[in-house]
């Protein structure tokens, strides 16, 4: 049976704060997708390398067409990222990601989205206004967020996944993910692997 531990109270409290806001304008008392999520609390949990499940892929097609897998990125911590662009937290953590993306690249850190509503317009309208640059999926089916489910529960826009370096489920953020939250769950990934520098290609 996995245990999972909470951050640190102080980045714990900041996430949970920011992410009060959740997607309250959408439809359907939050419900996204017609697929029963809800709003999420911004709160964290992580899970002890002994208690993780399996290593997990996920792969599909982005907006312009082309695939993207997880299996490429073999040895990077994987920070993978639910969205859609009227989600007013998503708008709100765009930054933080954008940034995560740049900066964490050396420290063997890939950044992936997945789009779980919005056309081909919408979504790269927003990738243009916030200056995206990581790959996202597109999943309007909810085929790829079905298969994370299995394994880490998601029901929440934005939800925010940290994979190890073997791509297993390390740590998860429900909500409106803090910058502060997401370098200190990074931080804590990359300390396992008792390495500062990954591939980063």
């Amino acid at each position: 049976m996995r245990h999972a531990r909470a951050l640190a109270a102080t980045l714990a409290a900041g996430a949970l704060a920011a992410g009060l806001a959740g997607c309250a304008q959408d439809s359907g008392a939050g419900d996204v997708v017609g697929q029963g999520f809800v709003s999420g609390d911004g709160s964290v949990t992580q899970w002890d390398p002994a208690d993780r499940d399996d290593p997990v892929t996920i792969e599909g097609t982005q907006f312009d067409g082309t695939d993207v897998s997880t299996a490429e990125w073999t040895g990077d911590v994987v920070v993978v990222n639910t969205w859609y662009a009227e989600c007013a937290p998503c708008r709100a953590e765009a930054p933080g990601l954008v940034a995560l993306a740049a900066e964490r690249a050396s420290d063997g850190v890939r950044v992936l989205g997945v789009n779980t509503q919005d056309d081909a317009g919408a979504a790269q309208a927003f990738e243009r206004t916030f200056g995206v640059t990581y790959p996202s999926i597109e999943d309007a089916s909810g085929s790829v967020i079905a298969r994370l489910a299995g394994v880490v529960p998601l029901q929440a826009v934005p939800t925010t996944v940290v994979l190890d370096r073997e791509h297993r489920v390390a740590a998860r953020v429900v909500g409106k993910a803090d910058p502060s939250t997401l370098d200190a769950l990074v931080d804590d990934v990359l300390a396992e692997a008792g390495t500062t520098g990954g591939s980063g290609a």
